[in-house]
Parts: C-alpha cells; sequence; structure tokens
C-alpha cells in the first residue's frame, strides 16, 4: 500500500501541469549579483573619464563603469566609439568575473568613421553588424546608443566594411534582456 502511495505521490509531480504549448519563460534564474562595487564608488584619475559599457551577465545585459584615458579635449565620437569598444573587447577584470560578467565582442573587432555619404553620426565597423554574435551586437549597440557622443534617442548608426547602406540600431529592454535571442535588436533600414 505504501509503494502504491509513492507512486502517486512521484506521477503527480510538483504540480505543474504538462502544456504542449512551447513557454519561453525568459532566462534561468542565476545566482551571480551582477553588480560590482569597487569602479562605482571610485573617481577617475584626471585626463580620464568614467565610461559605461554592457557586459553579459546571467544571460542579460549588464552595465560596468571603466576608466578610460581621454582627455575632455579630445572627446570626439570617434574616439569615444574606440575608446567603448576597446573596453567592450577587454576581459572582464577579477570583480567583474566574480560577479559574473564576460564579453563577447572579438578582439579584432575595429570602428572607424562614416564615409562619404553616410548620414550624420554614422559608424562603420570592420565586421557587417548583423554578422557579429548576437550577444557581442548587442553589446556594440546599446553602448554606443546610451553614449551621449554617439547615440541618439537610444539608437545607434552602424555599418560594416561593405558597400551596404549603415542602418539604425535600437537599444530596447528587449535587447538587453535577451540579447542572445534579438539578432538584429529591431534595426531600422534608413530611408
Amino acid at each position: 500500500m505504501a509503494a502504491v502511495a509513492a507512486c502517486a505521490a512521484l506521477a503527480a509531480g510538483c504540480g505543474i501541469r504538462s502544456t504542449s504549448v512551447p513557454v519561453d519563460a525568459g532566462a534561468a534564474p542565476s545566482r551571480m549579483p551582477c553588480r560590482t562595487t569597487s569602479a562605482e564608488s571610485s573617481v577617475p584619475p584626471a585626463g580620464s573619464v568614467s565610461m559605461r559599457v554592457y557586459l553579459v551577465c546571467a544571460s542579460q545585459l549588464a552595465t560596468v563603469e571603466r576608466t578610460v584615458d581621454i582627455d575632455d579635449s579630445r572627446f570626439r565620437p570617434l574616439l569615444v566609439a574606440q575608446a567603448l569598444l576597446s573596453q567592450l573587447q577587454r576581459e572582464p577584470d577579477s570583480a567583474e568575473r566574480r560577479a559574473g560578467f564576460t564579453t563577447d565582442v572579438p578582439t579584432g573587432l575595429r570602428v572607424t568613421e562614416a564615409r562619404k555619404g553616410d548620414p550624420d553620426g554614422t559608424l562603420r565597423l570592420s565586421e557587417q553588424p548583423d554578422d557579429l554574435p548576437a550577444e557581442a551586437l548587442a553589446q556594440v549597440v546599446c553602448s554606443y546608443a546610451e553614449s551621449e557622443s554617439i547615440g541618439s534617442g537610444g539608437s545607434v548608426l552602424l555599418g560594416g566594411p561593405g558597400n551596404y547602406a549603415p542602418r539604425g540600431y535600437l537599444c530596447t529592454s528587449e535587447t538587453k534582456s535577451l540579447p542572445g535571442d534579438v539578432p538584429t535588436l529591431g534595426a531600422v533600414e534608413l530611408s
């Protein structure tokens, strides 16, 4: 009798009914804090600035503060874009790794200014943006789009090395919460 009761309890499961409809419940919960305190509390030394970049943590994008050596007098959009890209390519330090941060941005990726005929504010990457891993593209787009020197209303204009026209990429809350599932990041063709 006890064996029958045990089998019945096992058959009942945990109280969650099965369904034939696939359910996307988002990223699995994580024990990673996705937060560091070392850089946030320090003031950048003279001749440098603090910049926010998006790294991957617990299958989402989260910001970290990085100190970059840029003189305020040379704070041009291309220099800011290059500095942000360099920070995105840098391996997380020990505090960031303990907090669960990683980066997917390839170390060989480069950024240059717009070509003749590109809309104002365009940045050209050394690879087609849509050919980058989804998380890497999300990191670049959100870091650039939320930079006051580069972004415009949560978007950024990116092109690649070919003759393709640049596209406007949006950094949305969906981009930040599911960077691997949003390969084009709501890209909009320019008119």
